[in-house]
C-alpha cells in the first residue's frame, strides 16, 4: 500500500486585538480542511491578532505567552486530539526575558511535539520583526508525527534555499511555512505575489519535495495582506490555490512513496558535491 498525505492550507483575515475570534476563525477552518480529508492542517502566520509588526509598539510584547500555555496552543490540542489532525500552530512566544516567533508542532493525538523558532528575522518597512523577536535558536527541525514527517518553516525564512534544503536532508516528506505577507508600504507598486510563490515552487523542484504556504488576507489598518495561498507538488506546479481575498480552505494529497522514487531518480541528493561548498558556511 502506498504512503499518502492529506495537507491543507487555511487562508483568512484576522480581528485586531481578539485572539478569542481569531482562535475560533481558525478552529472552524481546521474542521471545515478535516472534513475534507486533511490528515495536516495549516494555519497563516501569527494568527491570534492582526500582524502586530508593521510598526515598533512596545505593549505587544504582553501578547506573547510561553509556548506550553499559549491559548491558541491549547485550543489546537484539544481541537487535534478531536480530529485527529496535526496542527503546526504558529505563535508569539515569550521564553523568560526572550521573545520569539514559534511554531508550535501540535500532533494528531493532540501532544505538543515541540517548538521551531522563526531562524531568519526581517526587519524593513512594514515587517519590523527584530524589534520583537531575537533569531530563531532551534536550528531547523523536522517532525515526526502521527501523520508523515514534516518540515515547517515560518514566513522569512521561505525566501532561503538553505532552509528548504536542510529540512529536506533531515527527511521532510513536505515541507510547510506559515506566513503573513502582503503590502509593501515604502513602494506601492511593489507586488510580490509572484516571486513569493516562485521562490517556493523552486524549493519544491530542487528538493522534489510538496510545498504547502499559507498566508492571511485582508486590509489591516492600511496593509493589505494578498493572500494566494497554495500547494505544489514536488514538480512545483501548483495543484491548489486561493485567490487574494478570500477565506478558505485547500486541500491535497501525495503518494508520499511515488515522490520518494521521483527524488531518487532525479539525482540532486546523489549528485551533490559537498566537498565544494565551504563557499555557503
Amino acid at each position: 500500500m502506498s504512503r499518502t498525505i492529506r495537507v491543507a492550507a487555511l487562508q483568512t483575515s484576522f480581528a485586531k486585538g481578539d485572539m478569542a475570534a481569531n482562535i475560533a476563525q481558525i478552529s472552524e477552518l481546521v474542521q471545515t480542511a478535516a472534513a475534507q480529508g486533511a490528515e495536516i492542517v495549516l494555519p497563516p502566520e501569527l494568527f491570534s491578532d492582526h500582524y502586530f509588526c508593521k510598526t515598533q509598539e512596545e505593549h505587544h510584547f504582553a501578547s506573547a505567552y510561553e509556548w506550553p500555555s499559549h491559548p491558541a496552543v491549547l485550543a489546537m490540542q484539544d481541537l487535534a486530539a478531536e480530529l485527529g489532525v496535526v496542527i503546526p500552530v504558529s505563535i508569539f512566544e515569550k521564553d523568560g526575558p526572550e521573545y520569539f516567533n514559534s511554531v508550535v508542532i501540535v500532533d494528531a493525538d493532540g501532544a505538543a511535539l515541540g517548538v521551531y523558532r522563526k531562524s531568519h528575522i526581517p526587519d524593513g518597512p512594514g515587517y519590523q520583526e527584530k524589534f520583537y523577536f531575537r533569531p530563531g535558536n532551534t536550528g531547523f527541525r523536522v517532525w515526526d508525527t502521527l501523520k508523515g514527517r514534516i518540515g515547517v518553516g515560518i514566513c522569512w525564512d521561505q525566501w532561503f534555499p538553505e532552509a528548504a534544503r536542510a529540512m529536506a536532508l533531515m527527511g521532510a516528506d513536505v515541507l510547510l511555512y506559515p506566513t503573513a505577507i502582503g503590502a509593501e508600504p515604502q513602494d506601492t507598486s511593489l507586488d510580490t505575489a509572484a516571486r513569493w510563490r516562485r521562490a517556493m515552487q523552486g524549493h519544491a523542484v530542487s528538493n522534489v519535495i510538496p510545498v504547502i504556504a499559507a498566508n492571511r488576507v485582508g486590509d489591516e489598518d492600511g496593509q493589505l495582506f494578498y493572500g494566494t495561498s497554495f500547494i505544489s507538488d514536488h514538480t512545483g506546479e501548483v495543484v491548489a490555490e486561493l485567490d487574494r481575498t478570500t477565506n478558505g480552505v485547500i486541500v491535497s494529497a501525495f503518494d508520499l512513496d511515488q515522490v520518494d522514487q521521483d527524488r531518487a531518480a532525479w539525482g540532486f541528493f546523489r549528485d551533490r558535491r559537498t566537498d565544494l561548498y565551504d563557499v555557503l558556511l
